[in-house]
């Protein structure tokens, strides 16, 4: 066996190796024959293949190449612990589901102000019978307490203050409002000592600078308030209106003692006639009659005379005023106990000073 390769292949054959023949061409050149000799063909066996194919597995029958085959779905296959695993992360992406509503609560009784509302009538409420008794209560003090003396007097009129600071806040819906509650009682307090150390004589002076103190100082505290701009002009309205009522009422211990008895008696008998089970316009009429009736009988005991008429429906008309007042807008049981009872005698006091000064 020859050590050559292909030695048998070419016997008797051409042989492309041979001197002065030409081999074989290189990769991508087309074979060419010389002049003179013929032209070689290497048997279909033994035809060199393509480099790129040699490596090339060759398929019979139909291929990828000759029919599109469907592409089958993929489907991931997953083992138990990575289903549970996609399942937990599912249920943490769902949003928590919302708590179940809790059992309404049972409704507390109707108030006389939300009974009137579901029913329609009109928003006006009067505090009725039991916060005029204790109206007349405290008038009949404050009567009593000027018959006896400045200081006797006083007792009663602070206790005033104070209902009518409180009630007027309530009132207006601004509770609790400790600090302007204060505020207006202090107001009043200061006012009755100032009147205390200038005298009676000085009562004016001594009422209206307390005023304009307690003005200029409730706008101070207001413009230092962090609240929006419609809840301070709110405050400081009702922090000015309440400090004024609390003020004016010193006017009772400015008034002459017997004016001051015989209004506080006709503003108790006015409040008590118009609490009684009559349509409006007749109690009206009927509490104007009684304070004037009061006037005249508690006049004649006092030094005021049959001016105590005149003085005692003028006090009269104002107590109606406040009652009308505290009546206003749906008011609480609070309201009715506190605006109810202090306002028809705090607005009672202007006249009772004016008036006073003029029968007495």
């Amino acid at each position: 066996m020859s050590n050559q390769p292909y030695e048998g292949m070419y016997d008797g054959g051409y042989d492309p190796y041979q001197q002065g023949q030409a081999p074989y061409p290189q990769q991508g050149q087309a074979p060419y024959p010389q002049q003179g000799q013929p032209q070689y063909q290497q048997p279909p066996q033994y035809q060199q293949p393509h480099p790129a194919a040699q490596y090339t597995q060759q398929w019979e029958g139909q291929t990828w190449d000759t029919q599109v085959q469907p592409t089958p779905a993929y489907v991931p296959q997953q083992s138990p612990e990575s289903g549970q695993w996609a399942q937990q992360q599912y249920e943490r992406s769902r949003p928590a589901p919302e708590p179940p509503a809790a059992p309404a609560a049972p409704e507390a009784p109707l108030t006389a102000a939300q009974r009137a509302r579901l029913e329609g009538r009109s928003p006006i409420i009067e505090p009725g019978l039991q916060p005029a008794a204790l109206t007349a209560v405290l008038g009949l003090l404050l009567a009593g307490g000027a018959a006896l003396g400045e200081y006797a007097l006083l007792v009663p009129l602070v206790l005033l203050q104070a209902v009518t600071a409180a009630g007027w806040f309530r009132l207006n819906g601004m509770w609790p409002a400790r600090q302007g509650i204060a505020l207006a009682f202090a107001g009043g307090l200061t006012a009755d000592v100032a009147l205390l150390v200038a005298g009676r004589e000085q009562a004016p002076a001594a009422i209206l600078g307390t005023l304009g103190v307690w003005v200029l100082l409730t706008l101070v505290l207001q413009l230092r308030s962090h609240a929006d701009p419609d809840t301070r002009m709110y405050g400081l309205m009702a922090t000015v209106v309440s400090a004024a009522l609390a003020i004016v009422a010193t006017g009772h211990l400015a008034a002459e003692p017997d004016a001051v008895t015989v209004g506080a008696a006709a503003v108790a008998v006015a409040v008590l006639a118009r609490a009684l089970p009559l349509p409006t316009p007749a109690s009206v009429v009927v509490a104007l009659l009684a304070a004037a009736g009061a006037g005249i009988a508690v006049g004649g005991m006092t030094g005021v005379g049959n001016g105590g008429a005149l003085l005692g429906a003028a006090a009269g008309a104002c107590a109606l005023i406040g009652h009308r007042v505290a009546s206003y807008d749906y008011p609480s049981r609070f309201v009715h106990f506190t605006a109810g009872v202090a306002l028809p005698l705090s607005a009672a006091a202007p006249v009772l000073w004016v008036l006073g000064r003029a029968l007495v």
